[in-house]
């Protein structure tokens, strides 16, 4: 495994060397690339996203195998106590609720040191010592679909649904320079309150009778998968341009003005608003571990191209399987609901995006229906998760790239 991890790093690498002698060529010929280099660099753009997807692979793969190995090593160094649920048992008992040989299965959050955290994380770092629940699974495929989570949000998590009161703060103190025995200026942070409440996103999932009688397939896996992809796309949208009428507030939606675009560019960003872009955010917030890019893809790609005055790319790719690539420094997040590149869009977010509030009620309401589609003989599943979102910090946490208007 170790040997094809290599070539595939080594593959990676010559891909973008590839890649930047295009894009080099051109800027040293003072042109612009061809039709057919054009379409040489897309190809290869479209190998090094390949690539990444199959290193990702890998890295789950290799997560799944420590999981079941460490699971094996618990149930052979211990009894289990009397009364005790292993996760064989709650596998067990989902297939039991699936095929309607029982009335409810409950998929509340997981309580106690278990709970794996809602934002990004690596095995490495502890992720292998903690068991994968059904909740953790469907919350990782919501995650994976959801840039603003994959981006590293504060997550809420809470029991019920009832409207949280939440600070937000729109302005911070000052300090000024005050003479000997002069009245010291007050000066006080500015607040608005703001609510959280608990938005429905809900999904319908047809399974063959077939299919869950058969043993040999994951169902856990299987509806974790379909649901979370499902709820993770629908409150995805939202927590990017949500307007906070009957949904989230997206995060776009309240983020503060950091650069605008020039004019004749049709809403294109050169190298230089992006750095800009990077500095308008206070250091307090650009040394956070949350602090990142967010953009949709094609957007990424154009970002790609871009160079420093120095001749270096803005955008460097990661030289180790399984961690993100960077644009100055700070890792990039995608997520197809961001603004495509055009005259007065939001196309490109930078900032903390731990101030960004995402609130989980509850845990995943899962129930079933054996009569909704009786005559095709399928059972239908219904999946439900209560969220909403908000900026916290709106003094320019987050700070977005706007297009020139003409």
């Amino acid at each position: 495994m170790s040997s094809f991890i290599k070539t595939l790093q080594e593959r990676r690498a010559n891909v973008w060397e590839q890649a930047k002698a295009l894009l080099d060529t051109a800027e040293k010929e003072k042109r612009d690339l061809t039709a057919e280099e054009e379409a040489t660099y897309q190809a290869l753009n479209a190998d090094l996203d390949k690539i990444d997807a199959r290193a990702k692979e890998l890295v789950e793969a290799e997560q799944r195998a420590k999981d079941a190995e460490a699971a094996f090593a618990g149930l052979l160094a211990k009894p289990q106590e009397p009364g005790a649920r292993g996760k064989g048992e709650q596998d067990s008992e989902l297939r039991r609720w699936a095929r309607g040989e029982q009335r409810a299965f409950d998929v509340a959050k997981p309580e106690g040191v278990a709970f794996r955290d809602l934002v990004k994380g690596t095995a490495t770092a502890g992720g292998n010592t903690v068991p994968t629940t059904f909740y953790g699974k469907l919350m990782a495929h919501l995650i994976e679909v959801s840039g603003i989570m994959m981006a590293g949000p504060t997550v809420l998590s809470t029991a019920s649904g009832e409207t949280i009161e939440i600070p937000v703060t729109t302005a911070h103190s000052s300090a000024a320079l005050t003479s000997e025995a002069a009245a010291i200026s007050e000066s006080d942070p500015a607040f608005a309150k703001r609510t959280l409440g608990a938005y429905k996103y809900a999904v319908l999932l047809q399974a063959s009778t077939e299919l869950l009688t058969d043993t040999g397939v994951d169902l856990e896996g299987y509806l974790a998968m379909q649901a979370g992809r499902a709820l993770g796309n629908a409150f995805g949208v939202h927590a990017i341009t949500g307007d906070g009428s009957s949904k989230p507030s997206g995060v776009i939606t309240t983020a503060s003005a950091g650069v605008t675009g020039g004019t004749g560019a049709a809403g294109a960003f050169t190298a230089d608003n992006l750095i800009d872009l990077y500095y308008s955010v206070i250091a307090p917030y650009r040394n956070s571990t949350s602090c990142g890019w967010l953009m949709r893809d094609a957007t990424l790609g154009a970002a790609r191209k871009l160079k420093d005055s120095q001749g270096q790319y803005l955008w460097q790719p990661s030289i180790q399987v399984g961690a993100p690539d960077t644009l100055l420094g700070k890792p990039v997040n995608t997520d197809p609901n961001m603004a495509a590149v055009a005259l007065n869009a939001k196309s490109v977010a930078f900032g903390d995006f731990s101030q960004y509030f995402v609130r989980m009620a509850g845990g995943v309401r899962f129930e079933r229906s054996d009569d909704y589609a009786f005559n095709s003989d399928l059972v239908t599943f219904r999946g439900i998760i209560r969220a909403d979102g908000l900026l916290v910090d709106q003094t320019g946490a987050v700070k977005v790239f706007t297009g020139a208007a003409s």
